[in-house]
């Protein structure tokens, strides 16, 4: 059958108070290391080994620590580099045998060459004695730049270099000096730009990886890049002149590249009228000589008749583009003729005949004038 008492005891016995509970706990604990000893000694023996308990804890739980996901936790061992730890909760042995030093891996730096601008700060300016370089045809330029970088090796931050930062700052001066002294004053102040940044980038993480500072450059940006105070007056007046020279050189290109194509169309155009009319001029002769070899077989059938039809044809052709006045051989009448008046008409008639007609149809007419002069000059050989 099953035991159904209460544990306390008696049915009516009630739960232990809690101080009387804490004070059976401590006679355990005082007869556990204190060898079952009574009195004000033992109490105070008890109290002290309570604290010692007590700091051991807090010493061994303050050898937790948490690294952030964009830190990383260096050990150290009696100031000796032990291992390094990445995120989340780690524990080490508590201080002074064990420290941790937490470096964030991801957070941009930046670093300014030749000026200073500091925020929240009314200070910031040019910096001289960083800024002024000599370039490879002994001008003086002043370039300010901007370099951000990160930490690449934690290890190698803290321990391989005293000051990483300011190693940084003399390595970008070295190379930019170098740099700018292989170059022209002109490529760096206009095209260079990005290419005189881009190799100060390349030369300076090479001598950071030489000096081992594990530091990582990700940009160098030139801020700014100009003559000296004292003569950029000038310095302006000839980039203006060079603009000028360059918008100059762009306006003749624009005039030649319109005017060049209407000039060889306005070619082509007279040299397609030119073989159409040699095409018209020799079909036209090849046709007149065919003509004439057509009338010439006439002629040689019969002379009298062929010669008196091309008689009768040339009269015909010539009395019908003349002005003709015909008068009665037996009138004795004495006829006044205006023959300036008729000379200046036949002129302006002439003049504009040919201004409305065009070159090949004045060839033509020209050429069939001189055919007709010619037949009349052979009719009278003939005679």
């Amino acid at each position: 059958m099953a035991n159904n008492q209460n544990p306390w005891g008696s049915s009516n016995q009630t739960p232990p108070e809690l101080d009387q509970v804490i004070k059976d706990f401590k006679n355990k604990f005082n007869a556990v290391f204190g060898g079952g000893s009574s009195g004000k000694s033992s109490s105070a023996r008890g109290g002290i080994k309570y604290l010692i308990i007590l700091a051991i804890l807090v010493w061994l739980l303050s050898g937790i620590y948490i690294v952030d996901p964009a830190e990383r936790g260096v050990v150290l061992r009696f100031g000796a580099f032990q291992e390094v730890t990445s995120q989340g909760p780690h524990w080490r042995l508590p201080y002074p045998i064990e420290q941790v030093y937490k470096v964030n891996v991801e957070r941009i730096r930046a670093a300014e060459i030749g000026f200073r601008n500091i925020q929240n700060s009314s200070y910031g300016g040019n910096v001289s004695s960083e800024s002024l370089m000599l370039t490879k045809d002994e001008n003086m330029v002043d370039v300010n730049l901007a370099v951000q970088y990160k930490v690449a090796d934690v290890k190698a931050y803290l321990f391989n270099v005293l000051m990483p930062e300011l190693t940084l700052s003399h390595v970008v001066q070295s190379v930019i000096r170098q740099v700018v002294g292989d170059n022209t004053m002109d490529y760096v102040l206009t095209t260079g730009r990005e290419q005189v940044a881009q190799d100060v980038k390349t030369g300076s993480q090479a001598l950071l990886n030489l000096y081992q500072t594990g530091l990582l450059i990700t940009a160098v940006t030139m801020q700014d890049a100009q003559p000296p105070i004292q003569v950029k007056a000038a310095f302006d007046d000839v980039v203006k002149a060079r603009e000028d020279q360059q918008r100059y050189i762009n306006e003749a290109n624009a005039y030649a590249n319109d005017i060049l194509p209407k000039a060889r169309g306005a070619s082509q155009r007279i040299l397609a009228e030119a073989q159409a009319y040699r095409s018209q001029v020799i079909s036209k002769s090849d046709g007149e000589s065919e003509r004439f070899r057509l009338i010439l077989g006439e002629y040689l059938k019969a002379p009298e008749v062929t010669r008196e039809r091309l008689y009768r044809e040339t009269l015909e052709e010539v009395l019908s583009k003349s002005n003709k006045v015909i008068i009665d051989s037996s009138t004795n009448a004495l006829m006044y003729l205006p023959i300036d008046q008729l000379i200046n008409s036949s002129r302006s008639t002439t003049s504009s005949t040919s201004r409305q007609s065009n070159y090949p149809s004045q060839s033509s007419q020209s050429f069939q004038s001189n055919s007709g002069t010619s037949i009349l000059r052979s009719r009278e050989v003939l005679r």
